[in-house]
């Protein structure tokens, strides 16, 4: 269920566009792909540090045959494109495979460049977050520049596997094995730029500020949705429930948060109705609606809330 959904996603993701969204978005993309390709020449590759997936493929075999990782980089990721073309779609695997040619092509350009510093532990901490910015900027954009996502949604179709679980098996193997090529040394600090990177992903291609989804069930849902608003300049939406094992009808209470005023809102909820139930989820997207904040009438309501 889980790679149906992202392989709709990716699929419909350039779909209604129009034609300067094209230009912005592909730009955007070259954009990431010059900062990969920076993180790659300037930190990563001159201090024997590797990233996951592909890209730590090449530059383990650019070392072992002495040639520049780019070819790598084309070799291997685009049998990956190729055969996940049905899978991903038609503009996604093209949209892929330019950002993979030219990641190729500036690394070959960028590779004079002298490393900004011998230090590992900059090397891996610097390069993570570069990289990371770069590859969020592509996958934020609709694209990959790395073939192993493709990998592991056709794994997931055939085993019991999960993408992520696919993919960080892949990405533990292929760290794992830094420690053969380069030594362990540097695969302990590759390991380091890896969950850099992934965090910095995260956030490039999410944002810095998280929302939460809140659902509160309540006999007091209209005390609970007024204070809310109140003093959180937030609204609210009642749902109708029903009990599962009673039968009797339920209000349900749902909001949109800021990661900031979770603390809040559990104490608005408590003070009011210290039996109602309340259930919080991340949320890694928000958009239509009324989703700027109103003006609070309490001092206390800050200024970093949504409101839908």
């Amino acid at each position: 269920m889980e790679a149906a959904e992202n392989n709709v996603q990716l699929k419909k993701q350039h779909n209604g566009l129009k034609f300067y969204q094209y230009v912005l978005r592909a730009f955007l993309i070259a954009v990431g792909v010059v900062f990969e390709a920076i993180a790659l020449e300037a930190f990563l590759v001159p201090n024997k540090i590797i990233d996951g997936g592909v890209v730590g493929i090449s530059i383990m075999m650019g070392h072992i045959f002495s040639l520049p990782i780019g070819i790598f980089l084309v070799i291997i990721n685009l049998p990956f494109f190729i055969i996940g073309y049905k899978q991903m779609g038609k503009t996604f695997t093209i949209t892929s495979a330019c950002a993979v040619i030219l990641l190729a092509f500036l690394t070959t350009v960028f590779s004079p460049i002298h490393r900004f510093t011998n230090d590992l532990l900059l090397a891996a901490v610097f390069g993570g977050i570069i990289m990371g910015i770069g590859v969020g900027l592509v996958i934020r954009n609709g694209g990959s520049s790395d073939g192993t996502e493709i990998l592991a949604v056709l794994f997931n179709q055939k085993t019991p596997f999960s993408v992520g679980e696919v993919v960080l098996f892949l990405n533990i193997f292929i760290l794992g094995s830094a420690g053969f090529v380069f030594g362990w040394n540097y695969a302990m600090y590759s390991l380091i730029a890896y969950f850099v990177a992934f965090k910095m992903i995260d956030i490039t291609s999410e944002g810095l500020e998280s929302s939460k989804a809140v659902w509160i069930i309540s006999d007091l849902h209209e005390e609970i949705g007024d204070a809310l608003n109140d003093r959180l300049g937030r609204g609210v939406t009642y749902l109708n429930g029903e009990g599962a094992y009673t039968g009797n009808d339920k209000n349900v209470i749902f909001t949109v948060i800021s990661r900031l005023e979770e603390a809040k809102v559990k104490n608005i909820v408590d003070s009011i109705d210290k039996h109602a139930f309340l259930a919080i989820s991340d949320i890694h997207d928000v958009k239509g609606g009324r989703f700027k904040k109103e003006a609070s009438t309490k001092s206390d309501a800050g200024c970093l809330s949504r409101f839908i």
